[in-house]
């Protein structure tokens, strides 16, 4: 309308960037600006409302300040005296409507709350015109600089459900901040809907018209409407009506108005949204989040279970491979996990949760310490600054109240994660072999000594010498029983090396698992939280740009 070149609004494209903006409302709450937010939603009713009302009429009002002559262009376009002009002011209190066409418009003017109507006869044309009119709702506004506060609340409740915008100024008042600032500014994306008028141009020398509407497209310019055009009228002498109606003509005929300008309100109500979100989202996993899982381990005793591990696992050892005739004392020593709650008392480890909790119910793990804690909190504040410090202050905020440790139910997560961790695995095939070995030289060093104690008896009791088989110079029963003593005991000491290096693995292992148990907790009880935001933040960023297209 005026002078820009915008392709046509459907209403399927339309509906679809109010569907995103409704949900880009949704998917942002309360982390979007309040007042943009409140404005978009008006818009997402407005059109809903607007687009249920059956009938193909356009809308166009005309808007101006006092004293610029809207009464008097209205009743020249209409071809009568339908508003009221006097100098008294202001003088529109109330919007007055002329409706050209006999389609009926009733339920159009009902949503606008435009009481006083007019409906013009078939044959009234403005003059110079080329196309028909039919379809016209044209609106009379009260003045938007009114002394009247509810005169102004008026023209501006009906301005923000129009379909197109003709803003009437005067040689007088056309550079006025408050058109200018408050209106054609703030309404620079609807440069598609907008004709400017400079009315009662009669009252100037023609070179002297010439200057004011070059300089009131200056003005249009830099409020946001470069391409702006200029009409000048006079409703006194009829200059520029033609102009003027050929205008509404169009945008009666391209049928298209109100949608455009629902569109330009959606894409307006995006773009003020916009700032409320950030251009893109860090992205965070618990697997490469190393120093909170580090965190969590230790508040969940991951240290201290891993070193039972690898105590219970050289007990262990020492139990199936150390010397048979010492080895039995190990069975009066506290087991490590036993002590912990994390043994089953059977050689297996409890790994489901209702069996933990019906048989065992927590672990007895001492609870964490306050270093332990703060570094729990310096991990998690840590995270919350990564994924939020790139995010507006609200996301952020809500990123850092979903990374808060939650309290005893983190502390039970733990805690179960540790219990239902499986911290054993087969037992070697070597402990048995030398097990079987360590029996074999005991039963040597028993049968050596047997044969001793046989011949000493025979010896005291004076029987008959028995001649005793020799390995060299040593006896075979004095050869057996240190023999098995000191192969026994070699044994046992070689065993012990390799249960340390094997119970190192072990310990290697177990901590494997029990971060990953770590890692899921974290994922489950901060990380998905965090995500959660963040997929929020992802889903709002995209539905507004998604209706900032259209």
């Amino acid at each position: 309308m005026g002078g820009a070149k915008v392709g046509s609004v459907t209403g399927e494209s339309l509906m679809s960037a109010s569907g995103s903006l409704e949900k880009a409302l949704a998917s942002g709450g309360d982390e979007l600006p309040e007042a943009p937010s409140t404005r978009a939603r008006t818009v997402v009713s407005k059109v809903e409302q607007r687009t249920s009302i059956v009938g193909g009429h356009t809308v166009v009002a005309l808007a101006g300040a006092t004293g610029s002559g809207k009464s008097s262009l209205f009743n020249a376009l209409v071809g009568d005296d339908v508003a009221s002009v006097g100098a008294r002011r202001p003088t529109t209190s109330r919007p007055t409507a002329a409706v050209w066409g006999d389609e009926p418009a009733g339920p159009l003017l009902d949503w606008l709350d435009v009481a006083t109507r007019h409906h013009v006869a078939g044959d009234v044309t403005v003059e110079g015109t080329v196309g028909s009119l039919d379809g016209l709702v044209l609106l009379d506004l009260p003045d938007f600089d009114s002394r009247e506060t509810s005169h102004r609340a008026e023209a501006e409740r009906v301005l923000d459900l129009v379909d197109v915008f003709v803003w009437v100024t005067d040689p007088q008042k056309y550079a006025d901040a408050r058109l200018h600032d408050d209106y054609v500014a703030a309404l620079a994306t609807h440069d598609a809907v907008t004709v400017v008028v400079l009315n009662q141009v009669d009252r100037l020398h023609e070179d002297d018209v010439e200057r004011c509407v070059a300089d009131l497209k200056r003005l249009m310019a830099r409020d946001g409407m470069p391409d702006a055009t200029v009409i000048p009228t006079s409703a006194r002498t009829g200059r520029g009506l033609d102009v003027l109606g050929q205008r509404l003509s169009n945008a009666v005929s391209g049928a298209n108005a109100a949608r455009t300008r629902l569109a330009a309100d959606v894409r307006q109500a995006a773009t003020a949204l916009r700032p409320g979100v950030a251009d893109t989202e860090p992205v965070v996993k618990a697997k490469g989040e190393g120093e909170l899982v580090d965190a969590l381990a230790r508040a969940a005793g991951v240290p201290t279970v891993v070193a039972a591990v690898e105590r219970d696992y050289r007990m262990q050892a020492v139990s199936h491979t150390g010397w048979p005739f010492t080895r039995w004392v190990q069975r009066f020593r506290p087991r490590p996990l036993r002590r912990l709650r994390l043994d089953d008392g059977r050689g297996a480890v409890t790994v489901s949760d209702a069996d933990v909790r019906s048989v065992l119910g927590r672990s007895s793990l001492p609870p964490p310490t306050p270093a332990a804690r703060a570094a729990v909190d310096l991990a998690t504040r840590s995270l919350a600054d990564r994924a939020g410090s790139s995010l507006p202050t609200p996301w952020g905020d809500a990123v850092d109240a979903a990374a808060a440790p939650p309290g005893h139910a983190m502390a039970d997560a733990l805690d179960q994660a540790v219990i239902s961790t499986s911290l054993r695995s087969r037992t070697p095939v070597w402990w048995r072999v030398v097990g079987i070995a360590q029996v074999a030289l005991a039963l040597t060093a028993v049968a050596g000594l047997v044969w001793l104690l046989v011949l000493m008896l025979l010896g005291w009791l004076q029987f008959p010498s028995i001649e005793t088989p020799t390995l060299g110079p040593l006896p075979w029963p004095f050869v057996l029983l240190v023999g098995g003593v000191l192969a026994g005991l070699l044994l046992a000491l070689v065993s012990r090396f390799l249960a340390g290096i094997g119970a190192r693995r072990r310990a290697r292992v177990i901590d494997g698992r029990l971060r990953e148990s770590i890692s899921t907790v974290a994922d489950e009880r901060i990380l998905a939280p965090v995500t959660a935001i963040l997929e929020r933040h992802r889903a709002t960023r995209e539905h507004l740009e998604t209706a900032a297209k259209v």
